[in-house]
């Protein structure tokens, strides 16, 4: 069952960057891109355990910091690389632009 979990302001994670967050026991990455979209995966790189809110953000795209693999935040999927896809989550703002995911 899934329920929605309001994980704190948008404003506290800069535009063109990610933050880490423990929902539900679970570590997640929300990032912020320079447009306004917002998008929440696994926190950990599924090729070394790279941890991608400190990667790269463009656009859509994320970057591993280790390892340079990118990933499509919209889907998870990997971008031309072997990777297994990233786990993602919905995540939405309410009227208070407070974060709320689902897990």
């Amino acid at each position: 069952m899934s329920r929605n979990v309001v994980i704190g302001p948008l404003d506290q994670i800069p535009p063109g960057e990610g933050r880490t967050f423990v929902v539900s026991n679970e570590s997640i990455a929300v990032f912020r891109t320079h447009c306004g979209e917002v998008y929440a995966t696994q926190a950990t790189c599924p090729h070394r355990g790279g941890p991608l809110a400190d990667g790269l953000l463009g656009g859509a795209i994320i970057h591993c910091p280790l390892h340079d693999r990118a990933f499509d935040l919209r889907s998870g999927d990997g971008m031309g690389s072997e990777c297994a896809k990233l786990r993602t989550f919905a995540i939405a703002l309410n009227a208070e632009r407070q974060m709320l995911v689902t897990m």
